[in-house]
Order: structure tokens, then C-alpha cells, then sequence
């Protein structure tokens, strides 16, 4: 009675009817996104409040775009964020995966299985299947880096765009690898409506739509000096409202030589201390770029906060708010510096010690833009993971079979329950290549059962060929994917099945409808008339 009492505003649901719904959940997020995976899934077309719609088959974008509630899809959604975040690649399958662990699991907990056993045979399938990676790894050569990065881009764009932006995300990648590691954030994007996908180039160096403040300030190829300024060289603004009272006719006069001497002192200082190069957030007065044109100090101005702070890195520069007080100390370097013409737009380009690379977007509108940016952000990360770490896997589902058949000989060494839940766990695996076939329009038990069937002859690295729905070799196909990437999706969607499966109690607060307070008083006076 205590118990009803308290939770008489809260819906609770508990036991199996929990666990029922929870995986009912699952799967019906899963299948918002399956028909996506693969090279041959479909796109999904996202409308937004206000009527903006994006075309899209990447599976972390549709989901995270979508406005869930349950608090167990979003569990799910949370475990595929983490894996776009950490592998860039993965996100479909992170979901599916986990979503057909649940169902399973769900059939095991009819038959009588307690969660928490399931919980721990999945956690034994989960220790044996990452071990088991390394019997199926490949030391990537060169050529098979890209055709890594291709696989992963897959389905996302036309073929020839896919290959064009796998070979642009491992120029960029090889650009700012650094004793072993890669930053992708080194890499900027500069989106251009205009002209075609395949116009998309790679520049290295860091690239900024701006251009010299005259035409008549020579280009310094460099090397030299640059600094960076927080602000402009612009006589001063006050800041609150000021009045002047003139006494004589001169004072008007000297009250602007004093704010021009004060500008001309700025650019004294800039020359005093050895600047070659500077780059001002906000504008430059006249008077202060004929002093710099006359030194010889190359300026451009009103460049974003954003490629300041990607400027003072890639230069070792601080970004210093007054010319007039910065020292040598502030100063940064600069290899080289030049200008382009690129799609009707002028580049400055910068070449220094960490300036990484630019991508110049094209595209005939911006939603095509859009999914250009996102595809080569995904192939760049791929592109920086393998860089790092070499080691390839056979794609087109053949490491999930042959993950399987591994499992199932485990499964049959383990006494007691788990057993059947280490098999639940296999059969989960295998619902990549039957999704993988059912997208190209084949049908997905028959192949995978063509696959296994080809496993036991030929080996571990025969995967569906989706254009024929054959069982063929990946290696030389060149249909290869990242360890790395196997590795977290595994990862993440055992452990966001087994935080589901540990839940057996569900509490829903009840949201009262707020009503104002001068509504409610009015509502209780009428109740009192």
C-alpha cells in the first residue's frame, strides 16, 4: 500500500514486460536504420521543424537527426555515437548488432534463462570474438589502405565520387601523419557551391577564402615571421557615448593626428619586432595599410575566430589583442605563403610547420555539399585510424561468419547456460551478412548459408559479392574493412546490451500539463462560484 502511494504519479513496468519492451525498443530502432547498410542500402530523406530536409544513408546522422524518447533507443543511439566518434564508420552496424543480441536474448529469457546469465555468456562470446580478430587480420599494403577507405564510403556516394574522395582522405591523412599519429582536426574544409563532386581538390597547406587587403602588397613567399592579432588596426571606437567640447579650431585637427599617430605607432612596433605577415580578426585603416604596404608587411583581415585559432597552431603564434604591445615572443613562422584562384574564388594559402591540409569542397548545392563534407570526414578518420594502425579485416561479411563458426565450436566448451547465450551471441554477428543481402535483394538466409557453406572450403575470407549474390574472395577484391572498426562496434554493442538486459524495472514520471498562475486562480474561482 506505502509502495502504491509513493509511486501513484510514476508508470512502472517491471520484470519481463521491462525487458519486452526494452527489446522492442531496440528493434524498432534497428530497423530504421537497416535498409541503410551496405553499399546497396537505401538513402532515408530527413525533414526537420522547419521544413529542411537532408538525403542521407549514414546511420548515426539519421538517428541522432530523429527525435527518440525511449530512453533505451537512445542507450543505443549513445553506443553509435561512440562509434562514429571513435571509428568514424561502424554506426549501422553498432545498432544492428545490438538490437539482434536483444531479440535473441529475449528468446532465450522465454525458455527459462536468466538475464544475468545471458549477460555473462555475452560478455565470454564478446572476450573470444576480440581475440579471434587477430587469426583474421591482414597488415595492409599501400593500395589496400584505400581500398579500405572505399569500402567504408561505400553506398554513400556514386562509385567514382568514392574512390575520388578515398584517395583525397589518404593524401590527407599521409599529410598530417606526425611521428605515428594523425590529427584529423589538422585537416580543414572549405564548402564551395559550384561545379561538380569530382572538382573536389586537397591542398596542403591551410587554405582560407581571403585575400591580400591591396593588390599592391607583394606576396612574400617566405620564410618569415607572422603574427596573428585578436582585434584590428582601426582607430579606436568609444565605447560609450562621449561628448567633445571644442575650444578652438585647432582641436579638432589634433585629436585625429593623435588617433593616427596612435594607429602609425601599432605598425611601428610590428616592424620593430620583425613582422613579415599579419592576420587581423577584425578591419585595418587606411592610413595603417599604407604604412604596412610601405614596410612590406603582407596583411589580411576580418578572418574568422576559427581559422585564427588553426592559424596560431599550425604557426607556434599567440594571438595577441593590441599591435602595439605585442614582442618577437608573439611572433610565429611561416614556411611559405601564395595565392590561388580555385572554382572562381581566391585562396591564401599558408604553409607552415603543422598547417596540415585543406579540402576544397565542390558541389552543385549545398545539401550535396553537405554530404560531401560528412563522407570525407568519415573517410579521413578511417584514413588516420589506418595510418596508425595498419591492420585490415575481410569485409562484405565474411569476418562475421567466420566469427561465428569460431563461436559455435567455443560455445560447445563452455558447461551451463552461457553456452546458449554465446550462440545467441554468434547468431546476432550474423545478422550483418543476411542485412548485407537483403539490401541488394537477395534473400539473407540463403546467402548466409552460401557463405558458411564457403567458409568450410575455402577459407575465412570469402564475403558476399552483392552484385551477383555469390560467395567470392574480399582480399582480392579488395573489399576490406578496419580492425579497429569491428573492434569498438563489437565493443559497444555487447556492452549496451548487456546495460539493457541488467534492467528489469522501469519507472515513468507522470508530466502534468503546466498551467500559469493567474489561469489556475481564475479555474479555482469559477470552482468556488
Amino acid at each position: 500500500m506505502a509502495e502504491e502511494t509513493i509511486l501513484e504519479s510514476t508508470e512502472r513496468t517491471s520484470g519481463r514486460d521491462a525487458l519486452r519492451k526494452n527489446v522492442q525498443a531496440a528493434i524498432a530502432l534497428a530497423g530504421a536504420v537497416r535498409s541503410t547498410l551496405g553499399p546497396k542500402g537505401l538513402d532515408k530523406l530527413l525533414v526537420d521543424d522547419h521544413g529542411e530536409t537532408l538525403v542521407t544513408n549514414d546511420g548515426v546522422t539519421v538517428l541522432e537527426t530523429a527525435k527518440v524518447e525511449h530512453p533505451v533507443a537512445k542507450m543505443i543511439i549513445s553506443a553509435s555515437s561512440t562509434q562514429d566518434r571513435v571509428a568514424r564508420d561502424g554506426t549501422t552496424t553498432t545498432v544492428v548488432i545490438c538490437a539482434e543480441m536483444l531479440r535473441n536474448a529475449w528468446q532465450l529469457v522465454r525458455q527459462g534463462v536468466h538475464p544475468s546469465i545471458i549477460a555473462r555468456g555475452f560478455a565470454q562470446a564478446e572476450a573470444f570474438a576480440l581475440s579471434s580478430l587477430e587469426e583474421l587480420s591482414i597488415n595492409a599494403t599501400p593500395e589496400q589502405l584505400e581500398s579500405a577507405i572505399k569500402t567504408s564510403l561505400a553506398g554513400k556516394l556514386d562509385k567514382g565520387m568514392e574512390k575520388h574522395l578515398a584517395s583525397l582522405s589518404l593524401e590527407a591523412g599521409q599529410v598530417i601523419l606526425t611521428n605515428g599519429r594523425a590529427d584529423p582536426t589538422r585537416v580543414k574544409i572549405i564548402k564551395q557551391t559550384g561545379g561538380t563532386m569530382q572538382d573536389s581538390a586537397l591542398i596542403t597547406g591551410l587554405a582560407l577564402a581571403k585575400s591580400r587587403i591591396h593588390p599592391e602588397m607583394k606576396e612574400r613567399g617566405g620564410p618569415g615571421s607572422i603574427l596573428i592579432l585578436d582585434g584590428g588596426l582601426e582607430r579606436k571606437k568609444p565605447q560609450f557615448e562621449t561628448k567633445l567640447n571644442i575650444t578652438s579650431a585647432g582641436m579638432i585637427d589634433a585629436f585625429r593626428k593623435a588617433e593616427s599617430k596612435a594607429v602609425l605607432d601599432q605598425v611601428e612596433n610590428l616592424v620593430a619586432i620583425g613582422c613579415d605577415l599579419l592576420v587581423c580578426k577584425e578591419g585595418v585603416d587606411d592610413e595603417a595599410r599604407q604604412a604596412l604596404s610601405k614596410h612590406g608587411i603582407l596583411t589580411y583581415r576580418r578572418v574568422e575566430k576559427t581559422d585564427l585559432d588553426l592559424l596560431s597552431r599550425a604557426c607556434g603564434a599567440n594571438l595577441v589583442p593590441d599591435a602595439g604591445r605585442a614582442t618577437k615572443d608573439d611572433l610565429g613562422a611561416f614556411i611559405k605563403t601564395r595565392e590561388e584562384l580555385r572554382g572562381g574564388v581566391n585562396h591564401w594559402i599558408l604553409d607552415a610547420e603543422d598547417s596540415g591540409a585543406t579540402l576544397i569542397a565542390r558541389g552543385s548545392t549545398q545539401s550535396v555539399l553537405d554530404e560531401v563534407e560528412r563522407c570525407f570526414a568519415d573517410g579521413l578518420g578511417v584514413a588516420c585510424q589506418l595510418l596508425e594502425n595498419p591492420v585490415l579485416l575481410p569485409g562484405a561479411g565474411a569476418t562475421q561468419v567466420a566469427l561465428g563458426r569460431r563461436l559455435r565450436r567455443f560455445a560447445e566448451s563452455v558447461p551451463g547456460r552461457e553456452q546458449l547465450a554465446i550462440e545467441a551471441w554468434a547468431d546476432a554477428l550474423e545478422s550483418i551478412p543476411r542485412a548485407l543481402a537483403a539490401n541488394a535483394g537477395f534473400d539473407g538466409i540463403d546467402s548466409l548459408l552460401k557463405l558458411t557453406a564457403a567458409h568450410n572450403e575455402f577459407g575465412d575470407n570469402i564475403g558476399l559479392d552483392l552484385n551477383d549474390g555469390n560467395a567470392k574472395d574480399t582480399v582480392s577484391r579488395g573489399i576490406l574493412e578496419p580492425m579497429s572498426i569491428t573492434r569498438q562496434a563489437i565493443s559497444g554493442a555487447t556492452e549496451a546490451a548487456i546495460s539493457i538486459l541488467r534492467i528489469d524495472d522501469v519507472l515513468w514520471a507522470q508530466m502534468d500539463a503546466q498551467i500559469p498562475d493567474d489561469v489556475q486562480e481564475r479555474i479555482q474561482g469559477f470552482g468556488a462560484e
